[in-house]
C-alpha cells in the first residue's frame, strides 16, 4: 500500500512554528537523557566486575577494585591438601595475604574483564599477593613433604632395571613399579599452584629406571668396554697382560656409570701365578761359581715375592678406572721390616753382578763389582764339629759398622763381647764378616774343629779392602 502525505498537516507546521520548536525540544531532551544514562553504564561497567566474576575462586561479581581487595583480604584460606581424591594435610586456617599494595593487580584485573556491555560470562582469576604467604610458602609446604616422605615409608619400593655381570654375562634384570610419590615432582606442583583455599594436586609416583631405557642401554655398553679392557701389568722388565673378559666374572655398574668388580678370585690366581713364576723369595737361585760351574743355592736372606693380596686392590682399580697399565709395588721379603731384596735386580738370576761368593769348602771369599773381580782371600768359616757353621745361602748385607763389638750368645746369655774393627753382617743370626785379630790358625781346614761361631773371619790385613767393597743390601752367596 503507497503511503500518502498530509498536506493539511504540513501546511499547519508551517504556519504554526512555536509548536515546532517544542517538538525539537523535546527529542533533544531525550537523546541527553539517554547520553547520560549511558555514560553512567558505561562509568560503572568500567569500575565494577562482571556477574560472575571470581579471583582465586573468591566471588567478586558487581564490586569494585577496592571492594574486591576488601574481600580477598578478609576472605580465610582452609589450606586443605589432597593428593587425588585422598586428602592428606588439614592445615589452619589463614587469611589471605593481601595487602593495599595489590590494588593495582586488582585494578589490572578489572581492566582486563571490562566489557562494552554487562557480560554473564564465568571467570576465574588467579592473582598472587605481593607479600609472601610466609605459612603457605614455607610451613604448610613443609608439612606436606614432611607428610610424603612419611606415607613413601609405608608404601611399596619402585625397582630399576639393573644391569650386571654375572659369571661373565651382561644381564639385565626387569624393573617393578611402586607406589612411592615423587616428592620433589608433588612440591614443585604445590608450588605452581593457584592460590585458593583447597590445594588438588595430581598423583606422581617415582618411577623405576626401565629395562629398555636409554639408561642402561648406556650401562650395558660401558660393560661390554669394561670386558675389552687389557690392563698391562708390569714386573720388573717383564710385561703382562690382563684381559678383563678372561679374569672378571661378576661386577656391577653404578648409576654414573662407574664399575666395581664384585669378585676378584680370578684375578688374585693370575697375580699368585705371577708371582709364583718370578719372585725368588724361598727359591733356590742358580749361580755360577768363580770356577765357572753352576750350582743350586737356597735364598735365604735375599729375595723377593709379591704381595698378592695388596696387589689385588691396585689391579682391581686399574680396570674399574680404565688405567692402561700398572706396575707391582707391593714387594716383601725377610728383611727386618718385610722389605725383599733383589726385585731391581735383572741379571745373573737376580743375583746381579755385584756381590760377595763365599766357598766353605774352599775357605775362600770372591767380592765382585759390576762383574770385575775386586778382592779374593782366605778366610775361615763356621765350625762345622759344634754346629756353627756358616749357613748357606743366598744372604745379603745388612748394614756395616766400623768399628764394632761383637756378642755372642748361648740360651739368651752372653758368652762374649769381642771387639772389631769392621763388621759387616748378612745372617739376623748375627753370622757376618770381620777381622778376627785373635786368629792364628788361618788353615783351609780350621773350620772344622777350630773355626768361627758362623762368622767369616777375615784376616786383619785384608778386611779393610773388604769392607769397602761390601755395599748393604748387596748379596751374599754361601755354599
Amino acid at each position: 500500500m503507497e503511503s500518502t502525505v498530509n498536506i493539511n498537516e504540513i501546511n499547519q507546521q508551517r504556519a504554526n512554528p512555536t509548536k515546532r520548536f517544542a517538538n525539537w525540544k523535546f527529542i533533544t531532551g531525550s537523546i541527553i537523557v539517554g547520553l547520560a544514562v549511558i555514560a553512567a553504564g558505561s562509568y560503572y561497567q568500567a569500575t565494577h566486575f562482571n556477574s560472575n566474576i571470581k579471583i582465586n575462586s573468591v566471588k567478586v561479581n558487581g564490586l569494585s577494585a577496592e571492594q574486591a581487595l576488601n574481600k580477598l583480604k578478609t576472605t580465610e584460606l582452609k589450606n586443605v591438601v589432597y593428593i587425588g581424591n585422598q586428602q592428606i594435610i588439614d592445615g589452619e586456617d589463614t587469611k589471605m595475604a593481601f595487602t593495599d599494595k595489590d590494588l593495582a593487580d586488582v585494578k589490572k584485573l578489572l581492566k582486563s574483564q571490562w566489557t562494552f556491555l554487562p557480560s554473564s560470562k564465568a571467570k576465574d582469576y588467579s592473582l598472587m599477593p605481593g607479600n609472601q604467604d610466609q605459612y603457605r610458602n614455607q610451613t604448610l609446604k613443609k608439612q606436606l613433604e614432611e607428610k610424603l616422605l612419611s606415607m613413601n615409608q609405608s608404601l611399596k619400593v619402585p625397582q630399576d632395571a639393573v644391569v650386571r655381570l654375572e659369571q661373565g654375562k651382561i644381564v639385565v634384570s626387569n624393573s617393578i613399579d611402586g607406589e612411592q610419590y615423587d616428592v620433589a615432582s608433588l612440591l614443585k606442583d604445590y608450588e605452581k599452584h593457584e592460590y585458593v583455599g583447597e590445594i588438588h594436586l595430581n598423583p606422581v609416583y617415582i618411577q623405576p629406571i626401565k629395562e629398555d631405557s636409554e639408561f642402561v642401554k648406556s650401562q650395558q655398553k660401558k660393560l661390554e668396554e669394561f670386558l675389552a679392557q687389557t690392563v698391562e701389568y708390569k714386573v720388573q722388565d717383564k710385561v703382562f697382560s690382563l684381559n678383563a673378559g678372561e679374569l672378571i666374572k661378576n661386577a656391577s655398574i653404578s648409576k654414573d656409570l662407574h664399575i666395581k668388580i664384585d669378585d676378584a678370585g680370578d684375578i688374585k690366581n693370575k697375580i699368585a701365578e705371577i708371582n709364583n713364576s718370578q719372585s725368588t723369595l724361598n727359591k733356590d737361585f742358580s749361580f755360577k761359581t768363580h770356577s765357572g760351574s753352576v750350582i743350586s743355592v737356597k735364598g735365604k736372606g735375599y729375595g723377593w715375592a709379591i704381595n698378592v693380596d695388596k696387589e689385588i686392590p691396585r689391579i682391581q682399580a686399574a680396570f674399574e678406572n680404565g688405567e692402561k697399565s700398572v706396575a707391582a709395588s707391593n714387594i716383601y721379603g725377610k728383611g727386618w721390616k718385610g722389605e725383599g731384596y733383589g726385585y731391581d735386580t735383572i741379571t745373573n738370576n737376580g743375583i746381579g753382578d755385584t756381590y760377595a761368593e763365599v766357598s766353605i769348602a774352599e775357605q775362600r771369599i770372591w767380592i765382585y763389582k759390576n762383574g770385575q773381580l775386586v778382592v779374593t782371600t782366605n778366610v775361615v768359616t763356621g765350625t762345622q764339629s759344634t754346629g756353627h757353621g756358616t749357613t748357606p745361602g743366598v744372604h745379603y748385607i745388612l748394614y756395616k759398622q766400623t768399628p764394632a763389638i761383637l756378642t755372642g750368645r748361648e740360651n739368651g746369655k752372653i758368652t762374649y763381647q769381642t771387639p772389631v774393627q769392621y763388621w759387616a753382617p748378612f745372617t739376623n743370626d748375627g753370622q757376618g764378616f770381620h777381622d778376627a785379630s785373635w786368629r792364628s790358625n788361618w788353615g783351609s781346614k780350621a773350620y772344622l774343629a777350630a773355626g768361627s761361631h758362623g762368622c767369616v773371619n777375615t784376616p786383619p790385613s785384608v778386611m779393610k779392602t773388604v769392607y769397602n767393597n761390601l755395599s748393604a743390601y748387596e748379596p751374599v752367596i754361601v755354599y
